[in-house]
């Protein structure tokens, strides 16, 4: 699989509440539908629509809506698209661009995180002072 294209077609932010105290996040990324597409310049590819949405309870969203450009194999491409019959995607193509469209929309993500004043849905690494050990000498 190599991934040829990545755009997004909806992005929204919306914040209802100031957050206080506990906040409780949930997420969501679906694939919306797969199709066979000619882009100009690459030829035949595989068009993945996703949905991914994070949700602050009772404070705010984030909705992202894209897609996402990929070629296959021929006979992987029969085999995604057979499967797209009842809404699955194999592992092998779905754990790929669930991660792609995770680390390009989690990015986007944070952005926008920061201009609302809202937590960061996920933890970003934080430096701590060491802590100092006692050493006691005997005389």
């Amino acid at each position: 699989m190599k991934i040829v294209g990545f755009n997004y077609t909806k992005i929204l932010a919306e914040k209802e509440a100031s957050p206080t105290g506990k906040v409780n996040i949930s997420m969501s990324l679906d694939i919306a539908s797969i199709e066979k597409q000619k882009l100009p310049s690459v030829g035949d590819v595989l068009k993945a629509d996703f949905d991914f949405s994070i949700k602050y309870e009772k404070i705010a969203k984030l909705e992202f809506k894209g897609s996402i450009y990929f070629t296959a194999e021929e006979d992987k491409v029969k085999e995604i698209m057979k499967k797209w019959k009842d809404k699955k995607v194999p592992d092998d193509i779905r754990v790929p661009l669930y991660n792609i469209i995770l680390t390009k929309s989690n990015i986007k993500a944070l952005e926008l995180e920061d201009e609302f004043g809202l937590p960061t849905h996920i933890p970003l690494p934080k430096l701590s002072k060491p802590q100092q050990q006692e050493t006691s000498y005997v005389k």
